[in-house]
């Protein structure tokens, strides 16, 4: 019988040593700008108790969530007619109390009521770890992908929004990544669904509109209707939907549109205050008023932002909002925070798209070490401890194989310098070291060697 091949569930992948060096590259990018900006890291369970995850995502996201089976008899609690009603959420629930995360700020809510009385507010806290959800499959859409997570909480000050746009226009300034950054604010979406008559389908009309982009106008409008929003009200709400103008036009149109919503008239005022402070920061991004963006997470109140590459059509890079009271659901009232979360695997795709990795020679090593049997080995490895220690990568072959196949090791690891020493070369106490880009071979002491790595 042959044996089944092995394989990883859909929406996972492997990396390789390259693509690690390159996904690194970009952990370390952002990590710099999140220190850059007083940001300290924190890390949180792969699991949580699903009556922390539960309720906090929304309809759609309650769904995607990765559920964990009890250990043990799972099944010891559960009552035989569960079993004939076929009733799958009321079954889950009995044999599973835990799940994978689905994101990094549920977490960190839990965290910070958790840890309320070691922590000093404001809080300023990033998080660079994968997350989980059961959606399907397909370009820029996985199972499992790590985000990296950035958030201050305890503080109301919109300059932490302004601040927080600077630092996304930061990362990707870093990266080349030619970034759009879109923003809304979740209390004119309010406001708009309290001006056309629909106030009590907030929600409805924010999830079905953060899908324009995806799905079309014709779909999203179809959705509304399926939500039970009057065709009267989706009638209002197309001219909001097709706006087009400068940042100022929209304003104007706002201001008149939403005159007679408080709620409205505070989130206008909240992203003035956002666009002006950012107007004079010299950002590499485009930052714009993007009324359709809605965000479908239900816990932001406030400001929301989107970023996407203008250069690749892949969906969303980096995301995020103002929330009012997310710790209130653990019971820590009238903290507000706010943040954003990058998707390290979508900049991934975009910047492999676009080539915009540099060299990992810094990443493999840069010297390496030909073995020509037990006394060499032994004078190179006191030379390598000297290499190192100046901070090079180097390496000695691990046995005294044929020079072919080491040299071929070399040529596939790219690794710049080869060096040979022999002998002749251990009694005069040089190296020879061969360039293997140029194909040059010449001698010379350990110093040289150093300096000339090092550059």
């Amino acid at each position: 019988m042959a044996l089944q091949k092995p394989s990883i569930p859909k929406g996972t992948r492997d990396f390789s040593p390259e693509e690690m060096v390159k996904r690194n590259f970009i952990f370390d990018t952002i990590r710099k700008v999140f220190q850059l900006y007083g940001y300290l890291p924190i890390e949180t369970p792969a699991m949580e108790n699903l009556s922390t995850l539960l309720g906090k995502y929304g309809e759609e996201g309650d769904k995607l969530l990765f559920r964990i089976l009890n250990s043990g008899d799972f099944l010891n609690k559960v009552k035989d007619e569960e079993f004939e009603n076929k009733n799958s959420g009321t079954f889950a629930g009995q044999v599973s109390e835990k799940g994978l995360r689905y994101d990094l700020t549920v977490p960190f809510a839990r965290f910070v009521v958790q840890h309320r009385n070691e922590i000093s507010f404001p809080f300023k806290r990033y998080q660079i770890q994968p997350v989980w959800r059961a959606d399907r499959p397909q370009k820029g859409r996985y199972r499992e992908f790590y985000q990296c997570d950035v958030d201050v909480i305890g503080s109301n000050s919109l300059l932490n929004e302004v601040e927080l746009i600077q630092m996304v226009d930061d990362v990707f300034a870093r990266l080349g990544i030619n970034a759009e950054i879109k923003v809304n604010n979740r209390k004119i979406l309010a406001g708009i669904a309290e001006t056309i008559g629909e106030a009590d389908r907030m929600i409805d009309i924010t999830i079905a509109i953060d899908k324009l982009d995806k799905i079309g106008l014709e779909k999203v409008n179809t959705e509304l209707l399926d939500r039970e929003v009057s065709q009267t009200a989706i009638n209002k709400l197309q001219p909001i939907l097709k706006m087009q103008g400068t940042q100022a036009e929209k304003f104007e149109v706002l201001s008149e549109l939403l005159k007679d919503s408080e709620i409205g008239k505070k989130g206008i005022e909240e992203l003035e205050f956002i666009f002006s402070h950012n107007s004079d920061l010299g950002l590499s991004s485009s930052v714009e008023l993007d009324l359709t963006l809605a965000r479908g997470l239900n816990y932001y109140t406030g400001a929301i932002i989107e970023v996407k590459a203008a250069d690749v059509q892949i969906g969303s890079i980096c995301g995020g909002g103002r929330y009012d009271d997310l710790t209130g659901i653990f019971g820590m009232k009238d903290i507000s925070g706010v943040g954003v979360s990058f998707g390290a695997d979508r900049i991934y795709d975009v910047m492999q798209e676009l080539n915009l990795f540099p060299e990992s020679g810094e990443a493999t090593s840069q010297v390496f070490f030909v073995n020509f049997g037990e006394e060499e080995e032994m004078y190179c490895l006191k030379l390598l401890g000297q290499i190192r220690k100046a901070g090079i990568n180097a390496e000695l072959f691990p046995e005294a194989a044929k020079m072919k196949k080491q040299m071929i090791y070399a040529n596939k690891k790219n690794i710049p310098y080869v060096v040979m020493v022999g002998k002749n070369e251990m009694e005069n106490k040089v190296l020879s070291v061969k360039n293997m880009e140029t194909g040059v071979q010449e001698e010379m002491g350990l110093d040289d060697l150093i300096e000339k790595v090092i550059g």
